[in-house]
């Protein structure tokens, strides 16, 4: 009898694997840490996705990563799908010699692409500019004693401001070596902002983000142009110069910025079934996101597929998803 049993849980868990849905499997969905939109973003995913997953998979969002370390964890298969930028997804492919010393990481796949654009933008306090009369990024960054926050090494943001700040005479490391750089998490920067500990934020800014959305609403902040020598030496790598639309409190119009994409990425080893059901239910469910946060009324399902919404390969369902749809068809025939 045991025999029997033994060999009955064999073939079960043959047929699970075989079918992408081993019992009791998590899913782990690679976000940002609290108060930022990926992490609320992400959430809405997983509400619209884990209702219709296999019996026993459970799908967890992770309150941790970012932009410039979902596509590494991803690559190592530590989370199964995980937030993306576009241009850092396809960084990481490539192996950036500044943000990945070279290393390719090509066991990442695309599962939606287009998602929202995503701006890095600068930011002064109105109380700083008042103090000083530096009203632009280059008289701004001129000054000494002037105090820079940011998020942490794994967003996407650090790489934009080090070209920035590199491409008008300073750096991130005179920044360090004088004490004048904090780099904390987003739900910490508006209470500092308020305090008066930092003067100049660069953040990345959806439509809808949590953070810049609290702190513009509390605290009086500028948008800032980039120069455009930052800007050109920003396309080299990768990064889209736009005009970001007036969209927050304390742009006077619209702002001279780039924008990084943003996107859904899995490992490669996600079930083909898996990958399909997840870009089926975000491609056909924006409303229902869109719920969640407003971020996801920029994204454009029909063009979710497209190689310039991704920056890397499409995993194999979600092309099938995708040539089902027949919006491959005209590429791929």
């Amino acid at each position: 009898m045991i025999k029997r049993l033994s060999m009955l849980g064999t073939v079960l868990a043959a047929l699970a694997f075989a079918t992408g849905a081993a019992f009791g499997e998590q899913i782990r969905l690679g976000a940002m840490p609290l108060s930022t939109w990926w992490y609320v973003g992400a959430g809405g995913i997983a509400k619209l996705v884990q209702p219709h997953l296999p019996a026993g998979t459970t799908i967890e969002v992770l309150a941790r990563g970012g932009g410039i370390a979902n596509p590494v964890v991803t690559n190592e298969n530590k989370t199964q799908i995980a937030f993306s930028n576009v241009a850092t997804a396809a960084w990481a492919w490539m192996g950036d010699p500044d943000i990945y010393k070279g290393k390719q990481h090509q066991d990442i796949r695309g599962l939606v692409g287009g998602i929202t654009p995503l701006w890095v933008v600068a930011m002064l306090r109105e109380d700083y500019i008042k103090k000083t009369g530096n009203d632009t990024l280059e008289k701004a960054l001129a000054d000494k004693n002037l105090r820079l926050i940011m998020k942490p090494a794994g967003s996407s943001v650090p790489p934009v401001a080090r070209v920035v700040l590199e491409t008008n005479g300073t750096s991130l490391d005179i920044f360090k070596k004088e004490g004048r750089l904090i780099q904390v998490d987003a739900a910490q920067t508006t209470t500092m902002l308020r305090d008066g500990r930092a003067d100049l934020y660069f953040e990345s800014a959806p439509r809808g983000h949590p953070a810049v959305t609290e702190l513009t609403l509390t605290v009086d902040m500028r948008f800032l142009d980039y120069p455009q020598k930052s800007l050109d030496a920003l396309a080299k790598i990768g990064a889209k110069p736009v005009s970001m639309p007036p969209i927050f409190k304390g742009q006077n119009g619209p702002t001279k910025t780039v924008d990084l994409g943003t996107s859904i990425i899995a490992h490669k080893s996600l079930p083909d079934d898996i990958a399909y059901l997840v870009t089926k239910l975000i491609v056909e469910n924006k409303a229902e996101l869109v719920k969640s946060h407003q971020a996801f009324s920029a994204f454009v399902p029909e063009e979710a597929w497209k190689p310039e919404n991704n920056g890397i390969p499409l995993h194999p369902g979600a092309e099938r998803y995708y040539r089902e749809r027949g919006w491959l068809k005209a590429v791929t025939q």
